[in-house]
C-alpha cells in the first residue's frame, strides 16, 4: 500500500497522523508488514482484518523502518533486498545464484536496515539526552568563566590604580617634607649672610668715621692735637672683619629606572599551574519510558472535614536529585514519579529516591514552567519557541498550544476543571491566560478594576480550592491573588522588610504556601491572604526553599537550591 503522508523522525515534536485513508487521528502504532502508521482504532481494525490479522503491529517508536527501494545494477528488474555476509554488499535475490556469491550466507537486508536505524536512534538519544545538554552545560560554564575573568581583571585594574595613587601620595608627602628641609637650610644660610652683611656695613661706617677724624686732624692748627692724633696707637686701623662663603646644599637626583618603579608596585603573575579539565558528567542510561498515570482525583471532601494544621511539622524524607542545578520547580505525578527542573532548562523525571528516569532539555529557567495535568500527563512551556508542549501517551513530545507574540513563563493545570493557567509576557505587557482542556483561550487576566497592571513577573501560578488564581510575582515582591472572574482580591507582601516569593501551591484546606528566598522560609496563609505562620524555617532543615507542592496524601514537598527535595507532614 502506498502511503502519501510523510513519516517524520520519531523525535519530531509535532503531530503524526494515521496512515489510513481519510483518517486524521494521532498515529500511535505501526504495522511492520505494511509499513503503515496507525491510530488506536485503525490498529484494532487492522488486527481484525483476515488479511492483516497476523501482521506485526507495534508502538510507533518500536517500528521497523521500510527498506528504501533500489534496483540491482546487475539485474535491473530486481530490487536489492539481501546482504551478502561474506562480501558485505547489498544484492538482489538473483545475485545469490551467481558464481561470485555461490555458497555465501545472506541476510534479509530489511532486518539489517532496521538494526542500523535502531542504532541511529540509540545514538540520537545519546546525543539529545547526554552529549548535547552536557555540551550546553559546558558552554554555559564557559560563558560564566568569561564573566568571572572579566570581573577578576577589572578588580586587578582597580587595585593597580589604587596602588599607583597610594605611591603618588607617598611621593607627594616625601617631596613636601624635603621642600621644608630646603626652606630651613635656605633660611639658615640667608640669616648667616645677613649677619655678615651687617658686620661689613658696620665696618664701612667705622672706616668713614675714621676718615672724617683724620681730615679733622689735618685741618687743625693745634699742634698738640695733631701730635696726639699721629701717635702710633691712634694710627692703627681695625682689620677687616673675617667672613666666609656659605656652603650651599647639593641635590642628588634619585637614579630610578622604569624597572625600579615597577618593583615598587605590585606584580601580575600567571600561576604556573596546569589548567584543570572541565568536569564532564558520565553518561547515564536514561529511561525513555514515561509511566504516566491515569486521571487524578482531588475531591476529598470527607478528608478535608477531618484535616487541620498539625501542632508540629515533621520531615517524612529527603533525597538529592543528581544533575540538577537547584530545584527551582517540582510537579508531582502518579505512581511515585516527580518532575524536577532547575535554572538552566533541565527537566528531569525521577522516582522517590531521586533516581533519574528521563531528561528533557527545555528553554525554561527559574520559573514554574511545567505542570502535571488532571489526566496525569505533563505539559511544559518552551518560552523561546512560544509554545506549550505536552507528552502524548506514546511518550512523544508534541506542540499543544502556540502563544503567538506572547512568551510563556509559568504554567499550572487546574485539578478542579482541567483548565490551564499560563503566565506570559509581550514586551512590557504581562498577563495570565486561561485555556480549556483543548487549548482554546477562554480568559485573560491583566489589569485590576482601576486599569492598573496586576503583574510584573508571574514566575509561579497555582489555583486555590475556591477558584482563586494565585501568582507569585518576584518583581512585585508579592503574591497577587484574583478570583476566578479575574477581579483582584488581595496582594500579600510578606512579613517585615524584604520578600522575594518563588514557588507557590495550595492545599485541600485552601491554605496558600509560598517560598521566600530572602528569609529562607515557607509562609503559610489562609485563602483570604491572612498570614498564619512561617511553616518551614531552617529549624526544619530547609536551606533556601524555591519550590513547593502538596501531594494527594497532603504531604508538602519542598525543593531548594541545594538540589534537595524534602517531604513534610504538616496536616493531621
Amino acid at each position: 500500500m502506498e502511503i502519501s503522508k510523510s513519516l517524520e523522525p520519531p523525535d519530531a515534536q509535532h503531530y503524526l497522523v494515521c496512515g489510513t485513508e481519510d483518517c486524521e487521528k494521532n498515529c500511535q502504532f505501526y504495522c511492520n508488514d505494511c509499513h503503515q502508521p496507525l491510530c488506536e482504532q485503525c490498529r484494532d481494525e487492522h488486527q481484525k482484518n483476515k488479511k492483516t490479522k497476523n501482521h506485526e503491529v507495534v508502538p510507533y517508536k518500536q517500528r521497523k523502518r521500510q527498506l528504501p527501494v533500489e534496483k540491482c545494477k546487475i539485474h535491473p528488474s530486481k530490487d536489492i533486498d539481501l546482504l551478502c555476509e561474506q562480501c558485505q554488499i547489498p544484492i538482489c535475490s538473483k545475485c545469490t545464484a551467481t558464481e561470485e556469491h555461490r555458497g555465501h550466507v545472506f541476510t534479509d537486508l530489511e532486518i539489517v536496515f532496521a538494526e542500523k536505524c535502531s542504532l541511529c536512534h540509540v545514538e540520537i538519544t545519546k546525543i539529545r539526552s547526554y552529549f548535547e545538554p552536557t555540551s550546553q552545560d559546558l558552554k554555559k560554564e564557559i560563558v560564566g568563566n568569561v564573566t568571572e575573568i572579566k570581573k577578576i581583571m577589572k578588580d586587578i585594574r582597580t587595585s593597580m590604580k589604587a596602588e599607583a595613587e597610594s605611591v603618588k601620595k607617598l611621593v607627594d608627602t616625601v617631596t613636601s617634607e624635603k621642600m621644608e628641609q630646603v626652606d630651613k637650610i635656605e633660611q639658615s644660610l640667608l640669616e648667616t649672610l645677613s649677619g655678615q652683611n651687617k658686620k661689613m656695613h658696620d665696618y664701612i661706617n667705622y672706616l668713614n668715621e675714621l676718615i672724617k677724624n683724620f681730615y679733622g686732624y689735618l685741618s687743625s692748627s693745634d699742634i698738640d692735637n695733631l701730635t696726639f692724633a699721629l701717635k702710633s696707637e691712634n694710627l692703627m686701623i681695625q682689620p677687616i672683619p673675617e667672613t666666609f662663603k656659605p656652603v650651599p646644599p647639593v641635590f642628588t637626583a634619585g637614579q630610578y629606572s622604569k624597572e625600579d618603579i615597577a618593583k615598587l608596585l605590585g606584580r601580575i603573575t600567571v600561576p604556573n599551574t596546569k589548567p584543570e579539565n572541565r568536569k564532564i558528567k558520565p553518561m547515564e542510561t536514561a529511561s525513555t519510558e514515561l509511566k504516566l498515570t491515569g486521571k487524578q482525583d482531588r475531591e476529598k471532601s470527607d478528608v478535608k472535614q477531618t484535616l487541620s494544621l498539625s501542632s508540629a511539622v515533621t520531615k517524612v524524607r529527603e533525597f538529592k536529585v543528581p544533575g540538577v542545578s537547584r530545584v527551582y520547580h517540582i510537579s508531582l505525578g502518579k505512581s511515585g514519579r516527580l518532575w524536577v527542573s532547575d535554572y538552566i532548562g533541565n527537566l528531569f523525571q525521577t522516582d522517590l529516591q531521586g533516581n533519574k528516569l528521563q531528561m528533557i532539555r527545555t528553554s525554561g529557567e527559574s520559573e514554574g514552567y511545567h505542570t502535571v495535568t488532571q489526566g496525569g500527563g505533563l505539559i511544559y512551556t518552551e518560552k523561546y519557541h512560544k509554545v506549550i508542549n505536552r507528552i502524548t501517551p506514546d511518550n512523544s513530545i508534541t506542540e499543544f498550544i502556540k502563544t503567538g507574540d506572547w512568551t510563556p513563563f509559568s504554567l499550572h493545570s487546574s485539578h478542579i476543571n482541567g483548565n490551564m493557567l499560563v503566565g506570559m509576557r509581550k514586551y512590557e505587557e504581562v498577563k495570565v491566560t486561561r485555556y480549556n482542556k483543548t487549548g482554546t483561550e477562554i480568559q485573560n487576566i491583566q489589569r485590576d478594576n482601576k486599569g492598573q497592571e496586576l503583574y510584573s513577573r508571574p514566575d509561579y501560578i497555582t489555583e486555590n480550592i475556591n477558584g482563586d488564581v494565585c501568582v507569585s510575582d518576584y518583581n512585585k515582591h508579592a503574591v497577587v491573588v484574583v478570583d476566578k472572574s479575574g477581579q483582584h482580591r488581595f496582594s500579600y507582601t510578606g512579613q517585615g522588610s524584604g520578600f522575594n516569593p518563588f514557588g507557590i501551591c495550595t492545599d485541600v484546606l485552601g491554605h496558600i504556601l509560598v517560598c521566600d528566598v530572602i528569609s529562607k522560609t515557607v509562609h503559610l496563609l489562609d485563602q483570604d491572604g491572612q498570614f498564619l505562620s512561617l511553616l518551614l524555617t531552617s529549624q526544619q532543615g530547609v536551606h533556601i526553599p524555591c519550590s513547593v507542592c502538596v501531594d494527594d496524601e497532603n504531604n508538602l514537598w519542598v525543593g531548594d537550591v541545594a538540589n534537595t527535595v524534602r517531604v513534610y507532614k504538616y496536616l493531621q
